[in-house]
């Protein structure tokens, strides 16, 4: 029976050529077999992708404040802002002058004499010859807030105090010099605004350009086969210092890193196991920590 007539049928209220059962169960059937499709998709061993070691993370250092010594450290967070352990931040303080420009080992090189430490909730300096200066990592809130210059760059950072500045310039014996801390809830500077190669959404905040350096042992071993004055790693002051590496694959993590966009991007490292983070170039420009009187600038 055509179609036509089964419509006529329908209209006297007769009843037409019955449908074959298969056609009523088809849709049924179909959606079973992709709903048992996806199940066993999901359910299968997924294949785990297979890893290549690239180095081993020799040793990691946190430099809290801007061109002072470092802090080794076992283990540490990459966060956006930079390496965290604890509460050490990577370059989260910082020496200003009475503008609130930066002041760096570029300028004064015996802040790389300073060496920080953070026990419990308490950051202390120290320096040859000089009464140890202890600090509360939560600067008072009542301590006035400085509008500081990185490279140019506006940045906020709250004044750690009299005592503080007062010991700084004792120290570097040249000008007036004040200590700031940046607060969590200050807005960092644009990576993007120093160099275009940058995403518009990296950030920093007192570090010259990136959150991380990286450096590799045989990047430094083939540069000193060139000078006849030997460097050591601390000449270009890295969080991250690689080996088991070729020479300035370093290189090479940056540009993927960087590729990738990061952004908020989390990973706990320590020594042995590999970490990663963009480029950061927030060297002391040469100067040698471990002299008193020479300088390399």
């Amino acid at each position: 029976m055509g179609a036509a007539g089964s419509s006529v049928l329908a209209r006297l209220g007769l009843p037409g050529r019955p449908r074959p059962g298969w056609l009523a169960v088809a849709p049924l059937g179909l959606a079973a077999v992709a709903l048992g499709a996806v199940v066993w998709r999901r359910a299968r061993p997924r294949r785990r992708r297979r890893l290549q070691q690239v180095g081993t993370v020799a040793q990691l250092c946190i430099y809290p404040i801007k061109s002072c010594s470092g802090v080794s450290v076992s283990a540490a967070e990459c966060t956006a802002l930079g390496l965290r352990s604890g509460h050490l931040r990577d370059r989260f303080w910082m020496v200003i002058n009475k503008v609130g420009n930066m002041v760096t080992a570029r300028q004064e090189p015996r802040l790389v004499l300073i060496s920080p430490t953070c026990e419990g909730d308490t950051l202390t300096l120290s320096a040859a010859y000089t009464k140890d200066l202890r600090l509360p990592i939560q600067t008072p809130i009542t301590n006035a807030v400085h509008k500081c210059r990185v490279h140019g760059l506006e940045i906020e950072g709250r004044d750690c105090g009299e005592a503080a500045a007062q010991w700084i310039t004792s120290f570097l014996k040249t000008q007036p010099y004040r200590l700031v801390h940046f607060e969590p809830h200050m807005r960092p500077r644009n990576s993007h605004q120093i160099e275009d190669v940058f995403l518009p959404t990296d950030q920093i905040v007192y570090a010259d350009a990136c959150p991380f350096l990286i450096l590799s042992e045989a990047s430094l071993a083939d540069l000193n086969s060139r000078l006849e004055k030997k460097v050591k790693a601390t000449n270009f002051r890295p969080n991250i210092l690689i080996s088991g590496c070729g020479v300035y694959a370093e290189v090479l993590l940056h540009i993927k890193g960087a590729l990738k966009s990061l952004g908020t991007w989390q990973l706990w490292i320590s020594h042995g196991k590999w970490g990663g983070g963009r480029c950061k170039d927030e060297s002391s420009q040469g100067s040698e920590p471990d002299w008193w009187v020479r300088w390399l600038f």
